[in-house]
C-alpha cells in the first residue's frame, strides 16, 4: 500500500511537472507590448493614480465622434478593421479597460462594468468630449447601455454589438478559456499557466469567420492577456459575473436615444436570442442578425458591419453644435 502511494504521488508530481513545462507562460514584458501593439495613434492617459489607460483617438477630426468599448479579454485592437473603414467619416475613440490590452491593472483592484462606466467617462471629460455615439462589443456593450443610463446628457445614439446584459442568457459552445476560468482550482492556475493553444481554441469557437484568423491574430489575444496585471484582473471580474449580466427590460426602457444593435447569429458566447431580447428592450432599435458570424462581428465581416454601422449613423439627426 505504501509503495503504491509513493507512486500515485511520484506520477503526480511528474503530471504537475508536464502541465508546467506544457503550458507555463509567464507575463509578457511591458515595453515590449507596448512597441508591438502601441502605433502612433497610441496615447496614455493618467485618471487616477497608477492608472495609466491606453487609448487612441483617430480618424476626422471634424467628424461625430464614435467612442468603442472592447469586451472581456479583449483590447481596442478589436475595433481595427472600422477604424480604417469609418474613420474617414468619423472620429473614433478606442480604449484598452483596465486589466486589459496595454493599460493594465488598477491600483485599486475593482474590474466591473461600473468601474468601467467611470474609466470611460473620466477619459471623455480629459479628451473635452461633451456628447458622442457610445459602441461597445460583448462586456464592452454592457459597459455602453450602463454608460447610456449614468450619463444620457452625454449619449447622442447607443450601439450594442452582442452585448452582454440579459440575465440568465445561456449560451451555446463557449470557448475553452472563459470555461476554463469559471473552474474554482483550475483558473488559480491561469496566473502561471497559459498556453497559446487554449486562446487559439477559444478564438476559434468565438469566431465563425475562421478565414479571419491568423498567427497574428491569436498572438495577439494571447500576449496582451498576459501584460503584467491581466491576468490577475481577470480572476477578479470572473469572479463576478453577475457585473455583466445586470441588465433588465425596465432598466433598459429608460434609454430614449436612437440604438443599433449587431448580432452574430453564431454567436457562442452570448446567444443570438440576446439581440431579440434587447430589441424587445429597446423598440427604437434597429437590429441586425448576420448569419454564420460568431461573437465578433467587427473582426469577422469588418466591411459589412462597418457599412452597416455607416448607413445607421449617416441616418441619425446632425450631431448638436
Amino acid at each position: 500500500m505504501k509503495r503504491l502511494i509513493k507512486w500515485l504521488l511520484v506520477v503526480l508530481v511528474i503530471a504537475v511537472a508536464a502541465v508546467f513545462i506544457w503550458g507555463y507562460a509567464p507575463d509578457t514584458d511591458a515595453t515590449a507590448m507596448e512597441t508591438k501593439y502601441g502605433n502612433s495613434a497610441s496615447r496614455f492617459a493618467d485618471l487616477e493614480p497608477g492608472l495609466r489607460v491606453h487609448y487612441r483617438d483617430e480618424g476626422n477630426p471634424d467628424g461625430r465622434v464614435l467612442v468603442l468599448i472592447h469586451g472581456s479579454n479583449a483590447s481596442l485592437h478589436t475595433w481595427e478593421p472600422w477604424v480604417q473603414i469609418l474613420g474617414k467619416d468619423y472620429r473614433i475613440i478606442s480604449m484598452d479597460l483596465p486589466g486589459h490590452g496595454l493599460t493594465g491593472q488598477n491600483p485599486s483592484g475593482v474590474y466591473d462594468n461600473a468601474s468601467y462606466v467611470g474609466i470611460v467617462d473620466r477619459l471623455l471629460t480629459q479628451l473635452n468630449v461633451k456628447k458622442a455615439v457610445i459602441g461597445g462589443n460583448s462586456m464592452g456593450g454592457g459597459v455602453t447601455w450602463m454608460y447610456t443610463l449614468a450619463h444620457p446628457e452625454k449619449v447622442e445614439a447607443m450601439l450594442l454589438v452582442d452585448a452582454s446584459g440579459q440575465p440568465y442568457a445561456k449560451s451555446g459552445n463557449t470557448p475553452l478559456g472563459f470555461r476554463l476560468m469559471r473552474m474554482p482550482v483550475i483558473k488559480e492556475a491561469a496566473r502561471f499557466i497559459a498556453p497559446r493553444s487554449i486562446f487559439e481554441s477559444s478564438v476559434k469557437t468565438s469566431m465563425s469567420v475562421q478565414s479571419q484568423i491568423d498567427a497574428k491574430l491569436v498572438d495577439r489575444y494571447w500576449e496582451l492577456n498576459r501584460y503584467p496585471g491581466n491576468r490577475e484582473a481577470t480572476l477578479k471580474r470572473f469572479a463576478n459575473p453577475q457585473s455583466m449580466r445586470s441588465g433588465s427590460k425596465e432598466k433598459l426602457a429608460a434609454i430614449k436615444v436612437p440604438v443599433m444593435i449587431l448580432w452574430g447569429a453564431e454567436d457562442n458566447l452570448i446567444p443570438v436570442t440576446s439581440a431579440k431580447w434587447f430589441a424587445g428592450a429597446l423598440p427604437q432599435a434597429r437590429l441586425i442578425i448576420y448569419p454564420s458570424v460568431g461573437h465578433i462581428p467587427m473582426e469577422e465581416i469588418p466591411e459589412k458591419s462597418a457599412a452597416d454601422v455607416k448607413s445607421w449613423l449617416d441616418g441619425l439627426p446632425p450631431p448638436a453644435a
